[in-house]
């Protein structure tokens, strides 16, 4: 008796050195597009009045495990009865991607309607802010949708091979770091600076060293989300590009002696050029309508 449930013990500690194993792997895999994105939603989950930061950062945060609730059983089934589907899935978000890449740059680059507000114009009122963090925050959840697809995918193509046990104990585990992990940092950068100012007013000593801390904390929180907003727009193109590199055949090796960063941010961007003509030209037909 004692040596059987000594043999089960063993049996299970196998089996979480294996799933500790796999569950590094698959980290490791996803590493890429875990950095993509977490420059994408710290572009998205900055820009907010000081504090309304974490709770907008936390209904982000809601939004990303809800995504992963609906995305893993879907990726299971789609990968036991139609695998074929989970690459189409993957190119409908690379598309959606790249097209959200090519509008930053476009709106960048071309004057639109939100970018002249008369200066007379009143503030905007309580409703008219929440209004507008439930929008940016229903883009961050969208874009999230997208980026936990990929990942999800990642990390299931590493453990295909393995038990279906295994598969959702490993791809869980990943989701679940995906996002715990990527929120985590991401509200240490939106609070950069309410940090800084706590280390500066730590004492009343002048030219301190929290002082000295504190002031670069504050200093460059400005530099770090204008850096996040060109790096989350880079990142949006090149998954988008993998994406499509990855998943359509007549892509693979196009330009073998180009680096495939490069081959990845040009497939993404021209794909998001294109979408962008589509999207313009059917809003401009409806408009005329």
């Amino acid at each position: 008796m004692a040596s059987g449930f000594f043999a089960i013990l063993d049996d299970v500690a196998a089996l979480l050195d294996d799933v500790a194993g796999m569950t590094k792997i698959a980290t490791q895999k996803t590493a890429g597009i875990l950095g993509d994105d977490l420059a994408v939603n710290a572009e998205k989950a900055s820009g907010f009045v000081s504090k309304r930061e974490l709770p907008v950062l936390w209904a982000i945060s809601k939004g990303s495990l809800l995504n992963k609730i609906i995305i893993l059983p879907i990726a299971f089934l789609l990968s036991a009865f139609s695998p074929w589907a989970v690459t189409v899935v993957l190119v409908l978000g690379g598309l959606y991607l790249a097209f959200e890449g090519a509008e930053k740059i476009y709106e960048f680059f071309v004057p639109h309607e939100k970018a002249h507000i008369p200066s007379e114009m009143e503030a905007p009122s309580e409703s008219d802010i929440l209004a507008m963090e439930k929008t940016k925050i229903k883009s961050a959840i969208v874009t999230d949708f997208i980026l936990s697809i990929e990942i999800v995918i990642i990390a299931l193509g590493t453990v295909l091979n393995e038990p279906l046990s295994t598969q959702i104990v490993v791809v869980s585990i990943v989701a679940l770091i995906a996002t715990v992990g990527v929120y985590g940092i991401v509200a240490l950068i939106v609070r950069m600076d309410e940090f800084g100012l706590s280390l500066i007013n730590f004492n009343e000593r002048d030219n301190s060293i929290s002082d000295i801390i504190g002031r670069f904390f504050v200093n460059a929180l400005p530099m770090v989300i204008k850096s996040l907003s060109v790096i989350g727009t880079i990142a949006l193109l090149l998954v988008s590009g993998g994406i499509f590199a990855h998943n359509l055949d007549f892509l693979h090796g196009i330009f073998p002696a180009v680096p495939a960063i490069i081959v990845e941010f040009i497939v993404g961007l021209i794909a998001g050029i294109i979408m962008l003509v589509v999207y313009k030209g059917v809003k401009m037909l409806f408009n005329k309508k």
